[in-house]
């Protein structure tokens, strides 16, 4: 692989303006199809062939099409002492209904004081009238939801509006924070070169590379439903792989001009060496993504292969557009004093001398310093023993939505927020659905059942099923589970409503984790194995991911889930963890904990097979990889936080674990466990069993490159003998 990449890097080095032309031309053709192409994102999370989207299904061929469209409700509240159904504001009701009706887009409103179906609490001061429109919340336009949040008024009530036609479906990028998080890699990149020049080409590289991933995204819109938030994931996981790939190869290209390479075969040194590192950490990241498909939810994998996508863009940047950018900046990749003569310099004179002391302590004090780095994370991952998931995410304070579900709430119970549905399907529907509302209404926690409602040839029939319980609870959960198995003998009787594919997907994704999990972590611990011929190395990694994955949703859960420090990451709600979010976090956090791995142990095992004893090798590689890691890992930190503070509601939680598990990861467990657990290890974790030695040689060292340089090379130094 080195030698492959060896060749591409000096082809592109060589011929740098056919591939600065290649790349300009997909920028462009992207950009034309995305803007003549692209399409609406989804923001619906169903799984075909489970009981609740099989019965949506059903529901709009026996009632029509739309008529499980999105839908509002409308909550009016008198004041104290009243009623809605005094006769001034009962007429006032009317009035709204009417009003309500005529909107853009609605095919129907409720009538909450009809007396065939009311909908006005035991005291008659609350009711709400449930809006209906033909098409899916992502169908609905701006226009017709302001429309719908405009006409909720009345003289004398309090009017609010709930409900998923009434909530905004996309997923915003581009804030302010997020353009801050760009520039804080700006400045972490300018204080790790020296220079401007390398820092805006790193920089400008990862966009472009970012730019024809989310443009590729945006013009495959126009020809699958991909969810609203699958943008804005590849574009967060893009730019952070993105600029860290080049910060990797831009790296070894400026030690290579400082060991006196000419400049073409310092970039072609640089991708044969680092590009093969970034090659594999890609892959590792590639197949944690591509790996979301196991859980069988097609959005899910839809996601993931997006996301990985745009991981193979951001690789074939490092290795062919950032050579090519090399041979026009040359020696200006150098901080300003070095250009002139590089070779005056070595790659020490570029590195502060706290990353060798730092390696020499944690291998000094190995065994304080890796049960220190485990106590620590251990215990920042105990909140997530209590951690819950769930499709349905709770609505920001302050909001018309959760006003409306407060009144709904106190008035009628919490379970109204969720209601369930039963669909009867064949002959005789409305007979066979009273005798379902008869078994339903015997069921623990249920509050309400309402009559059957029969479609015009009474082949179907709907009954509503009202909770006791909020639609996030384990009561309700139980409820959905409980009318399963009472009607798991009828045929033709299924239980839907959104909390009802709610429960579907949790299930589905909780069937999945573990699978997905051995599929991943083997896959990767075979291509680790091949690349370090290692067992315990590959292991050690593993064991350091699984320390910060724990630390990561801990943290997650008790900011998100408990309410701890909201205000620091301007949280609106807090409640369950929306149910993708573990799977994707566990997903693209080992890929990029793989990274680090890959990036620092192949330093250490670089110095070990050039003869550096097993802790000279560690501090040699520690050393040289461990500046270029921390400013990597700073950099993907600031991006992700930049998705927090003014992030979509789905996105922010997913960015805070991603951004506190690369914090984890890169300073607690590869600046501190990983060389304490190497060091003890010694020469053991070089072993590789003689039944295994059969297996082929990765070289992501680019050994089979090495060849004596213009001036001597540094060799591996002995802890105790750095200078100064």
């Amino acid at each position: 692989m080195a030698t492959v990449l060896y060749r591409l890097g000096r082809a592109s080095f060589r011929h740098r303006a056919i591939v600065l032309a290649i790349w300009l031309l997909a920028l462009v053709g992207l950009g034309v199809g995305a803007y003549a192409l692209s399409g609406k994102t989804v923001n619906s999370f169903s799984i075909p062939g489970q009981e609740s989207t099989t019965a949506l299904d059903l529901i709009d061929e026996r009632f029509g099409a739309g008529s499980s469209g999105a839908t509002a409700r409308v909550v009016m509240l008198a004041p104290e002492g009243t009623k809605v159904t005094d006769p001034d504001r009962a007429a006032r009701v009317a009035q709204l209904v009417e009003k309500l009706k005529s909107l853009p887009g609605v095919t129907d409103a409720s009538n909450p004081l009809d007396p065939a179906a009311p909908t006005v609490s035991q005291d008659q001061r609350a009711a709400f009238s449930t809006v209906t429109y033909a098409v899916q919340p992502p169908d609905i336009t701006p226009e017709e939801r302001d429309a719908l949040l405009a006409a909720a008024s009345a003289d004398g009530l309090t009017v609010e509006v709930t409900g998923e036609a009434s909530q905004e479906s996309g997923a915003d990028i581009g804030g302010p924070a997020e353009a801050i998080g760009v520039v804080v890699a700006l400045l972490v990149l300018a204080v790790t070169y020296g220079s401007l020049v390398a820092a805006g080409m790193n920089l400008l590289t990862a966009l472009a590379g970012v730019a024809i991933g989310a443009l590729g995204i945006t013009t495959l819109t126009g020809f699958v439903d991909l969810q609203s938030t699958t943008p804005i994931l590849a574009i967060m996981l893009g730019l952070a792989v993105g600029i860290d790939y080049t910060l990797f190869i831009v790296t070894r290209y400026r030690h290579e001009l400082l060991r006196g390479r000419p400049r073409e075969e310092a970039a072609a040194m640089a991708v044969g060496t680092a590009g093969s590192a970034v090659v594999t950490a890609g892959l590792t990241v590639v197949i944690a993504l591509a790996g979301l498909a196991i859980a069988g939810i097609p959005f899910l994998a839809e996601m993931g292969m997006a996301a990985a996508a745009t991981i193979v863009v951001a690789v074939l940047v490092a290795v062919t557009l950032v050579p090519s950018v090399l041979a026009f900046i040359g020696t200006r990749a150098l901080p300003r004093r070095m250009r002139k003569d590089p070779t005056a310099f070595t790659e020490e004179d570029t590195q502060r001398k706290i990353y060798r002391r730092w390696a020499g302590v944690v291998t000094h004090w190995r065994w304080a310093s890796l049960l220190v780095a485990v106590v620590a994370l251990a215990v920042v991952a105990i909140p997530v023993l209590d951690m819950r998931t769930s499709l349905i995410q709770p609505t920001p304070e302050g909001s018309t939505q959760a006003r409306a579900e407060e009144i709904i709430s106190a008035n009628f119970g919490p379970g109204f927020a969720g209601p369930l549905l039963i669909l009867v399907d064949g002959a005789d529907a409305a007979g066979r659905a009273a005798t379902v509302a008869d078994q339903a209404r015997g069921l623990a926690d249920v509050a309400v059942v309402s009559p059957p409602r029969p479609n015009a040839d009474d082949t179907a029939a709907l009954v509503t099923v009202i909770p006791k319980s909020g639609p996030d609870s384990e009561e309700t959960v139980n409820l959905v589970h409980a009318l399963r198995d009472t009607f798991e003998d009828a045929d033709g009787v299924y239980v839907t409503g959104q909390t009802a594919v709610s429960v579907d997907v949790a299930q589905t994704l909780d069937r999945a984790l573990p699978r997905y999990l051995v599929l991943v972590v083997g896959l990767a611990l075979v291509l680790l194995v091949l690349v370090f011929r290692s067992i315990l190395v590959p292991v050690t990694g593993v064991l350091g991911f699984l320390l910060t994955i724990g630390a990561a949703l801990g943290a997650t859960t008790a900011v998100f889930q408990w309410g701890w420090l909201t205000a620091v990451v301007n949280a609106e709600t807090t409640g369950p963890l929306l149910s993708l979010a573990p799977i994707i976090v566990i997903g693209i956090l080992f890929g990029l904990a793989m990274d680090y791995q890959v990036f620092l142990v192949s330093r250490m095992h670089e110095a070990h097979a050039h003869g550096a004893s097993p802790r000279d090798a560690v501090v040699t590689g520690f050393r040289q990889a461990a500046p270029v890691v921390l400013a990597a890992a700073t950099i993907m930190f600031a991006v992700f936080a930049g998705f927090v503070p003014d992030g979509n509601a789905t996105i922010k939680p997913i960015a805070f674990a991603l951004a506190v598990g690369i914090l984890f990861d890169a300073v607690v467990v590869r600046m501190i466990a990983v060389p304490a657990a190497l060091s003890l290890l010694g020469r053991a974790a070089w072993w590789l069993p003689s039944w295994l030695r059969w297996l082929p040689v990765l070289d992501v060292e680019g050994a089979a490159l090495e060849r004596p340089a213009p001036t001597s090379l540094a060799k591996p130094e002995p802890v105790g003998s750095h200078r100064g």
